[in-house]
């Protein structure tokens, strides 16, 4: 089970940290870096900044949102920056949901969303192998468009710079069972939003059919820390508000995901709390056992008690989301 850093997305501002914690992780031999984009920083000019300032480690965006770039300029985001930092891109894509593709992206949450999904890879990997023009007889994503608004005009192309590689890893970040099955179809990898390692029977089904080298790389909160109940607060607060506040109450993929892995009376109620603008009850809300089975929160030798559990099951790659250079030590030297 190998090491990344998660960074995520900015806040308020650049997190004067991110570029420490990178060069940190990767003198420990951390293998990969990622960020993330919401609707405020972008994933890759923060993570072509890290290339720049690093030689060897992994670039991956965990996640890039699809709504966001047509998938033409995705690709060409990933192959740029894969021959900028040579060859270390890993391009983690999701779809994210109708509040934010709607909402901030000005666009229609697509109905199929498995179909449109499957075309923006289609359309990747054409870009990326270059063995001609991208052409997709697609529903969301077809290449030339040629929708009744169109000048029926387009002409089939491929890209002018030669990739760099073919086969550059693309990961998804699914929830849905149908999501994580089709991944193991399409992708290189997956991105699992919150990873139990004691309910690992919640996706057995969807993974079944992986193939050999399948990249599984759950995000954790990791922090070393005496207090156990108080390292998880932060982890208690993300949750509060992707649970409660990232998708309508009637469509809420991140509150249907915890339903699934056994929390379904909590979700809902965390979810009813912060709708109701009760949000520190929401926080409070969620369910000390939940948080603490997806991160690595505590002393080093409860973490490494329970890293155990995260070698035993599919995890080949655990991104960690730590914010001093003090707990990335403790896991480098925990032998990962």
């Amino acid at each position: 089970m190998r090491l990344g850093l998660a960074l995520g997305y900015w806040g308020r501002g650049p997190d004067p940290r991110h570029l420490e914690l990178a060069q940190e992780a990767e003198r420990l031999g951390y293998d990969s870096v990622w960020t993330a984009e919401a609707w405020g920083s972008d994933a890759f000019t923060a993570l072509t900044w890290i290339a720049a300032h690093t030689s060897r480690i992994k670039l991956g965006t965990g996640i890039a949102q699809m709504a966001a770039r047509t998938p033409t300029a995705t690709a060409m985001h990933a192959l740029t920056l894969d021959h900028l930092s040579g060859g270390r891109v890993l391009l983690g894509l999701g779809l994210s949901g109708p509040q934010v593709v709607e909402g901030w992206y000005g666009r229609p949450f697509p109905k199929s969303p498995l179909t449109a999904t499957r075309e923006y890879v289609d359309v990747i990997r054409q870009v990326l192998a270059r063995k001609g023009p991208v052409t997709v007889d697609g529903r969301f994503h077809p290449h030339p468009y040629q929708g009744p608004d169109g000048t029926g005009l387009g002409k089939p192309l491929k890209p002018i710079t030669h990739p760099l590689r073919a086969d550059l890893p693309i990961l998804l970040g699914a929830e849905g069972p149908r999501n994580i099955a089709q991944t193991t179809r399409i992708a290189d990898g997956w991105l699992p939003l919150y990873w139990s390692p004691y309910r690992t029977e919640v996706y057995r089904e969807s993974l079944a059919h992986a193939p050999e080298g399948f990249l599984v790389a759950p995000m954790a909160r990791a922090v070393v820390c005496d207090d156990v109940a108080e390292g998880l607060l932060p982890v208690k607060a993300m949750l509060g508000f992707y649970i409660g506040g990232m998708g309508h109450a009637a469509r809420n993929f991140h509150a249907d995901l915890m339903a699934r892995m056994g929390f379904e009376e909590e979700a809902r109620r965390v979810q009813r709390l912060f709708l109701e603008g009760r949000k520190e009850e929401a926080v409070l809300a969620v369910p000390d056992a939940f948080a603490d089975e997806i991160s690595l929160v505590g002393p080093r030798e409860r973490i490494a008690e329970r890293l155990a559990a995260w070698r035993a099951g599919p995890v080949t790659d655990l991104l960690v989301t730590a914010t001093d250079v003090g707990t990335l030590r403790v896991l480098a030297s925990l032998g990962l």
